[in-house]
């Protein structure tokens, strides 16, 4: 992406990490703030989930590499200092809802009438048709609680839905589609010379991670779909197991028949291999609970620890149930620099999670996030102005 430009005016997470994920892969992207505000995301420190004096990490993860700019965009200086910004650019990147983008003068008119041959990238809640294309959203809302999942990951027992598994667990996904889109977008235009508009939502986002659970819930005519809790597993080798100190073990051993030896060895377990209640995949299935016991008791004489050196020369695939923090250093995500080691620019040290794409075995160039307004004056004085005439622009307002 060296040599392509980004003009960002998005805010909070979800299509600003799209941004963040382009300048690991080279691009300059320039993020658009208001002079006095900012990204509503840089005072999340006040509300408590940044601990004081500490890193902004939410900040940093959909923010990093970019370039600052503050601008007043509703003023006209404001305005006019973004146009000549989008002149020089190759996608606008946004996640303003329609009536905000008319307001502003910053629909896909008004930004073509610059330039013509500029990538148009939306990012809403529900999409841009419909009665809702006007009302906002979060990933919760409209990728984890709309499009079923939910639903569909919450025990029947539980008599409540399960929240997402962590903050920003569909805005991550989301953004690295965003990403993959602009790619292809670009590719298009050096082919064709045509520059499309781009169109995501978290909505969108949900229904296609959701795709499979969807189309069956409708081929089946299912209100809900088929729950299942551990201890019924209908096939006992997918299934998470408990280990002897309270952690757990995942395996995912589809092909049951020919594993099924190779599990029972590891667990020390040789006398069910022949077992006639277990000696077949459809036998396993139709005494799923007993096997399920049988394989739980296995798991529950050993620790995670013991288990991860038992288990390591197996054929089957498994996987200890970690803890976000044991991922930091995790032996593999170590190995292929998966999460980078960064500084703030007070100096304070944090880890960032990389892109999940390499290219020539490489990471991402991972970098902080821009202070705000960071680089106005870099970038202004890049499109020729003088700093007599930033100061004016400063003096009124218009930029920070």
């Amino acid at each position: 992406m060296s040599g392509i430009r980004v003009v960002e005016v998005a805010a909070w997470t979800y299509v600003p990490v799209a941004g963040a994920i382009l300048t690991e892969w080279g691009a300059d992207v320039l993020k658009i703030e208001h002079p006095e505000s900012g990204d509503p995301q840089r005072g999340l420190v006040t509300s408590g989930l940044i601990p004081a004096g500490a890193v902004n990490h939410m900040f940093e993860l959909p923010n990093r590499g970019k370039r600052s700019v503050a601008l007043d965009l509703k003023s006209d200086q404001g305005r006019e200092l973004l146009m000549k910004l989008v002149e020089t650019a190759d996608v606008f990147l946004t996640n303003f809802r329609p009536s905000a983008r008319k307001k502003l003068g910053i629909d896909v008119e008004d930004v073509r009438a610059h330039n013509d041959k500029i990538i148009y990238v939306r990012g809403s809640a529900a999409g841009q048709a419909g009665p809702e294309s006007e009302r906002g959203g979060y990933d919760m809302s409209s990728f984890w609680s709309r499009s079923g999942a939910a639903d569909n990951v919450s025990p029947e027992a539980l008599g409540y839905p399960v929240n997402m598994p962590g903050p920003a667990f569909g805005d991550v996904l989301g953004g690295l589609t965003i990403a993959g889109a602009i790619s292809s977008a670009l590719f298009h235009r050096e082919r064709t010379g045509e520059a499309t508009v781009v169109d995501s939502s978290l909505l969108a986002l949900g229904a296609w991670a959701m795709g499979p659970t969807i189309a069956g819930a409708h081929a089946f005519n299912l209100e809900g779909y088929p729950k299942t809790t551990p201890d019924k597993a209908p096939n006992p080798l997918v299934n998470t197991y408990g280990t002897k100190d309270g952690r757990h073990i995942t395996i995912v051993m589809l092909e049951s028949d020919r594993f099924w030896p190779e599990l029972m060895t590891v667990l020390e377990s040789p006398e069910l291999i022949t077992d006639p209640r277990f000696d077949s995949h459809a036998k396993r299935a139709q005494n799923n609970v007993e096997c399920v016991a049988a394989i739980a008791a296995g798991f529950a004489r050993k620790t995670l620890e013991e288990w991860k050196i038992a288990l390591k020369d197996i054929n089957g695939v498994w996987a200890p149930v970690q803890r976000p923090r044991e991922m930091v250093t995790d032996p593999q995500v170590e190995a292929n620099s998966y999460i980078a080691d960064l500084e703030d620019s007070a100096g304070t040290a944090f880890k960032l999670v990389s892109a999940p794409v390499q290219f020539d075995e490489q990471p991402g160039d991972v970098r902080r996030a821009p202070d705000h307004g960071e680089h106005t004056d870099e970038v202004l004085q890049e499109l020729g102005l003088t700093m007599d005439e930033i100061l004016e622009y400063k003096i009124s307002g218009a930029v920070l």
